[in-house]
């Protein structure tokens, strides 16, 4: 299974739309170990207007865990079955570290940005 950060400086950015990179962690939810580490470069621009869900599904991204985002990008990450975790910030390794031993939950606020 692969879950998804967007990155800045090796943390959780607090934007998801205006991050460096997307940090990627291919998981084995069995022994709760990361196994493999990748980066997916940020498109220009606001990620709800760029094509960003898209390229994690086909990544086979199933989770993406962020500190906020707006509805549309939470609207187009659902539409391709990606599951997304907002109120996390942090570094990227031990915030998925910390979801990996059930530790993170979704804040289900959205972005008053973008609200």
């Amino acid at each position: 299974m692969k879950i998804a950060l967007p990155t800045s400086n090796n943390s959780v950015d607090g934007h998801f739309g205006h991050c460096e990179y997307f940090t990627v962690y291919k998981v084995n939810t069995d022994t709760k170990l990361i196994i493999e580490e990748s980066r997916i470069e940020a498109p220009k621009g606001c990620g709800c207007r760029s094509n960003i869900a898209s390229v994690l599904a086909s990544e086979n991204v199933k989770v993406l865990l962020t500190n906020n985002l707006g509805g549309n990008a939470l609207s187009k990450l659902t539409k391709e079955s990606i599951e997304v975790i907002r109120g996390c910030s942090g570094s990227v390794e031990e915030v998925a570290k910390a979801w990996l031993k059930g530790q993170v939950k979704d804040s289900i606020f959205p972005c008053i940005d973008h609200e």
